[in-house]
């Protein structure tokens, strides 16, 4: 089975849990171990590792996520009422690619148990597996990066962690609808790469953009399948990354607040943090990061898609030459856009036909300017 990839935990992870009181996180966890594999069916969260950092520019150490485990289970929980269990990790496998099936067959099997994974570890470029497992589902996908790059480097016989976007766009079955990057650093973008980022139709928010006005992301959010995060999207005062060191970024507080956009998200149904440098520092962060996705997780509304528009006020916008259609929540007071579809249009995109947007956006268009997400999400549709 796919799950025979995943190693149990190991002994010195599960002898300190046998510390922690009963109100701490670890003992509100199943974990896999020796003994006995965690029932799926009961469980609507699952952590899993990667033991993978190959396709990184630089490896220096290898990948370790105890510390991780241990900082995330000594915390306490919120009233949640989610069930969580830890799968244990994913060993490297001889090569690169062994590990991407791996990860591909883990996650395609959670993901049809209707079980969100958490997956932390190596390199960024595991996002590729990550997007890979939605094939068997037959849906385009929507990722979201939090990360300063755009990841459209060069591939040199493999797919580092700093091309897997160019991956992405090439290999066949192409079922990347959009791509979103939240918060890249344009001193660390060719003007080529974020050019191609407009002729593609897809969106980017610089770092500035996004830590003035954290709530830009939110509608972002929910519109995602995959959310990769690049841990050194974060400012290294605040991760304790001084190997490889960045002087700006988005801070603890930020960095947890994006990620509980991305747990309150009805639409997410994967989760990656990537690109961990080992430290101590930065594994109380990673936990914090895991912390607030599940906090988020619990806060979902159900909202997408909808069953019925019962209870969604309709608001009609007459723009230039187009006619707007908005929907706000009277339970959650969020917003959405809808998109017309022409008739020739690819039937794996017939579920994009409502985009989330934020009431600014309304505001826009009421004062006659088309909101650019969704001239963005209209052009690609008649591609």
């Amino acid at each position: 089975m796919e799950f025979d990839f995943l190693r149990p935990i190991q002994g010195d992870v599960l002898e300190t849990l046998e510390a922690y009181s009963s109100q701490q996180f670890g003992s509100k966890v199943v974990f896999h171990t020796e003994e006995q594999f965690p029932d799926l069916s009961k469980i609507t969260i699952a952590v899993i590792g990667v033991l993978e950092n190959r396709g990184a520019e630089t490896v220096s150490t290898e990948v370790d996520l105890i510390a991780i485990r241990k900082e995330l289970y000594s915390m306490f929980p919120g009233n949640w009422d989610a069930s969580i269990a830890d799968l244990g990790d994913i060993v490297a496998g001889d090569a690169t690619t062994d590990t991407y099936f791996a990860l591909r067959k883990v996650a395609a099997s959670l993901i049809k148990n209707k079980v969100v994974p958490i997956v932390i570890g190596g390199s960024q470029d595991l996002t590729y597996a990550l997007y890979r497992a939605y094939d068997e589902l037959e849906q385009m996908v929507n990722l979201v990066a939090v990360d300063s790059k755009f990841d459209f480097g060069k591939e040199d016989g493999g797919a580092l962690a700093g091309s897997y976007l160019t991956k992405m766009i090439i290999d066949e079955p192409n079922n990347l609808f959009n791509y979103c990057n939240i918060g890249y650093q344009t001193y660390y973008n060719s003007q080529e790469e974020i050019d191609l980022i407009e002729k593609l139709f897809f969106d980017a928010y610089r770092l500035g953009e996004v830590s003035h006005n954290i709530a830009l992301a939110e509608p972002v959010f929910r519109d995602a399948d995959i959310v990769s995060l690049d841990l050194t999207a974060v400012k290294s005062s605040d991760s304790g990354n001084f190997n490889n060191f960045a002087p700006n970024g988005f801070n603890g507080k930020e960095i947890c607040a994006l990620a509980r956009y991305a747990g309150i998200s009805d639409k997410v149904s994967m989760f990656g943090i990537f690109n961990h440098n080992g430290s101590i520092q930065e594994s109380a962060l990673v936990a914090q990061i895991i912390w607030y996705f599940i906090e988020g997780f619990h806060y979902r509304s159900n909202e997408y898609p909808f069953g019925t528009r019962d209870n969604y006020i309709k608001y009609i916008v007459p723009v230039e030459e187009e006619v707007l259609i908005f929907f706000k929540s009277d339970k959650t007071d969020r917003w959405w856009i809808e998109i017309p579809f022409v008739s020739n249009s690819n039937n794996k995109l017939k579920r994009n036909t409502l985009l989330p947007c934020s009431y600014e956006e309304y505001l826009s268009a009421c004062n006659q300017e088309l909101p650019e997400r969704w001239w963005k999400a209209q052009r690609k549709n008649t591609l």
